[in-house]
């Protein structure tokens, strides 16, 4: 394990994130609310540690072995964090050390859950800041940084290997560098769709860019307390809901629209059965919903759609206090919330396509009790699926399911309830 490439690799990522805080920055500076020197001294402070470390431990033409891949992965989630924390701490906006990393974690990660009761109260640049985080780790810092390291010298396909969420791991363009590039470009095209969009319904400027950045990246992160429910209005609610479902699907499919049209979705196996999910949930959630909130189906229907949708992409934006629903809608949402979106997306969870195999491989099972001697292989797209791949999604989704039951047993602990 060569820990010099680790290092420098490291160092790439904090000097990138030291140059992006000059945006907040610059936001904060526009509304004068006093973070611009936090974010002045941020920014320094990333850009020199991170630009030394990558100058001093720099190693031009070296190829990463696929272990250090993962450990690069590993440490460059762990430095981001610690980077993005730095603003919340120097400028007091988040007084607690340990609260200023779960808030810059949660950003980087877009898992999107806060320490934090008013974000009403937080300064601009701050509350501009937390949900950039979350655009820059839509599609993974680990994978902005195999478009560049190809330039520098170093192989990034290990990286691109270990962070990736898809099943098989191909590549749809011949280099690693111009695949990242593509997603970028794409992701770039959707973000500024959705910002113009919302500022047409309506939406002010900067909170269009603050739902803009937490509604792409299917993370969730809000300028209002009351979320997506604070502005009351059905258009912005369809938009924010078509942009997580966008969000939700694999971008390699976005970039097959450009180049094909709209047969790139219509074929995909996996598209239509997230589709699938998202309308099925929908419709039962309005029937759950219809007479025991809601009055009539027009309004179940619309607060359904939308935190099923929000739910199962893991965004988060709220239209409905669904705390309120009955425990059976919970359930549901429950559900929604470990299926996730596609793979090659920005959602957490389980994926589409893993939990979309595992129904294929519990049906083979079945059929194959009532015909012992039947050969039924399990196949995606019209092709089997290896054994190994099968095995590697029952594995994963047997290790969340266990990450889940423990993180639940722990929290337990401090006197919260099972829901």
């Amino acid at each position: 394990m060569r820990i010099k490439v680790i290092l420098n690799i490291a160092g790439l990522i904090c000097m990138a994130l030291g140059l992006a805080m000059l945006i907040p920055l610059a936001v904060s500076a526009f509304f004068g609310d006093g973070d611009t020197v936090a974010f002045g001294i941020s920014s320094a402070a990333s850009i020199g540690i991170g630009g030394s470390l990558f100058f001093i431990f720099r190693s031009p033409g070296i190829e990463i072995s696929h272990r250090e891949g993962f450990l690069v992965v590993a440490v460059s989630w762990i430095s981001a964090s610690i980077v993005c924390a730095l603003p919340y701490y120097i400028s007091g906006a988040i007084p607690s050390v340990i609260d200023c990393l779960f808030e810059a974690t949660s950003g980087i990660t877009t898992t999107g859950a806060s320490v934090l009761n008013n974000v009403e109260s937080l300064p601009h640049g701050i509350l501009f800041w937390r949900s950039f985080t979350h655009w820059l780790g839509g599609m993974g810092i680990i994978v902005l940084s195999v478009a560049i390291l190809p330039l520098l010298g170093i192989g990034g396909m290990q990286l691109y290997k270990a962070e990736a969420s898809t099943i098989s791991g191909d590549k749809f363009v011949p280099r690693i560098k111009e695949m990242a590039r593509i997603l970028f470009i794409v992701y770039a095209v959707i973000s500024f769709a959705m910002l113009v969009l919302l500022i047409i319904g309506g939406m002010g400027i900067y909170d269009s860019f603050i739902h803009m950045l937490g509604g792409v990246s299917t993370a969730g992160f809000s300028s209002k307390n009351a979320s997506i429910a604070h502005f009351g209005s059905v258009y912005v609610e369809v938009v924010v809901m078509f942009f997580m479902i966008l969000g939700g699907a694999s971008f390699a499919l976005h970039y097959g629209f450009f180049r094909k049209g709209l047969i790139s979705y219509t074929k995909n196996e996996e598209f239509k059965f997230y589709l699938l999910m998202i309308a099925l949930s929908t419709i039962i959630l309005t029937i759950c919903l219809k007479g025991a909130v809601f009055a009539g189906i027009g309004e179940s229907l619309r607060y359904a759609s939308f935190q099923a949708v929000s739910l199962i992409t893991t965004t988060g934006y709220t239209s409905a206090d669904y705390g309120n629903w009955p425990v059976y809608a919970q359930l549901i949402i429950l559900c929604l919330m470990f299926i996730g979106g596609s793979a090659g997306s920005t959602t957490g969870a389980i994926k589409c396509v893993r939990v979309l195999l595992i129904l294929k491989l519990v049906y083979k099972e079945i059929y194959k009790l009532i015909h012992p001697h039947a050969v039924i292989p399990v196949k995606l797209a019209g092709k089997a699926v290896p054994i190994e791949i099968l095995r590697s999604v029952l594995g994963f989704s047997a290790l969340f399911i266990l990450a889940f039951i423990i993180s639940a047993i722990l929290l337990s602990f401090t006197g919260l309830d099972f829901m």
